[in-house]
């Protein structure tokens, strides 16, 4: 058995940046066994495959670990291949997954992502958050799926050097890190260690929180973002009351087989 593999770096300006994520267009769905196994010898955040179903499109996502219920960057990835590689000619792709239906339409060389919001309730700082983290943050949530830590200046965020270890027992799957910024509306950076993700360059799913959280303290529904990982992305950024949108740019990086 042959398979067409593509490497995608989304939210990414140029080659190298942004979140990589390796897709694999298939006819029929594989074993989850089959295809865990793929997305651990990939060994990249996330690997998603999609099977076509008349007008749109199954799609799964896997980390290193195991399948996760939803990812922005792989899915603006696979749209990416979807137009750029598989002559696909719609106005937009529409997926079915597993966090019910996501859409995303392409305007010159940018994708965007509509994905839902995600609400949060505050919850007491922890020494135990404040140890994993190096630093106390001044506020803390606690969201759908993930956790969030707001900080009071761009740099702290930049600057933060996790305990990883003790970052993957605290609740949530994602811990998210954000604080304001100079140049964007908001930072951010997301760490993942119990998925065997210590950090996730730029993180799609993590924006149904964030998007929501910094319009509402912020007073507006257009934000810019900036994901400020080592290899680092930007998002731009869209709060529609229950919705969010999301936009970037991607970049075949490469593409092959993989043969079974």
């Amino acid at each position: 058995m042959e398979l067409d593999l593509y490497q995608v770096d989304a939210f990414a300006e140029n080659v190298f940046s942004g979140n990589p994520a390796a897709i694999v267009p298939l006819f029929e769905w594989l074993s989850d066994d089959l295809m865990q196994s793929i997305a651990t010898e990939n060994n990249l955040s996330e690997t998603a495959f999609f099977v076509r179903k008349g007008e749109y499109f199954e799609l799964r996502w896997f980390t290193t670990e195991s399948e996760v219920d939803l990812c922005g960057h792989a899915t603006l990835a696979s749209a990416h291949v979807l137009y750029e590689h598989l002559d696909y000619a719609d106005p937009a792709v529409v997926f079915e997954t597993q966090s019910g239906r996501l859409f995303v339409d392409r305007e010159d060389n940018k994708y965007s992502l509509d994905v839902p919001a995600w609400g949060v309730r505050e919850i007491q700082v922890t020494e135990r958050v404040a140890k994993a983290l190096g630093v106390r943050p001044v506020e803390l949530y606690m969201g759908e799926r993930d956790m969030m830590a707001v900080f009071d200046n761009e740099r702290t965020v930049r600057e933060l050097t996790p305990d990883f270890r003790l970052v993957s027992q605290l609740d949530g799957m994602c811990m998210i890190c954000t604080a304001p910024a100079l140049d964007f509306d908001f930072v951010s950076r997301t760490f993942v260690p119990e998925e065997g993700i210590p950090e996730d360059p730029v993180t799609g799913s993590a924006h149904c929180t964030l998007v929501p959280f910094w319009a509402d303290r912020l007073g507006k529904s257009e934000l810019s973002a900036f994901q400020a990982s080592k290899r680092g992305g930007r998002l731009d950024c869209e709060h529609l009351s229950d919705r969010v949108k999301i936009a970037g740019k991607c970049v075949t990086y490469l593409k092959g087989q993989i043969i079974l």
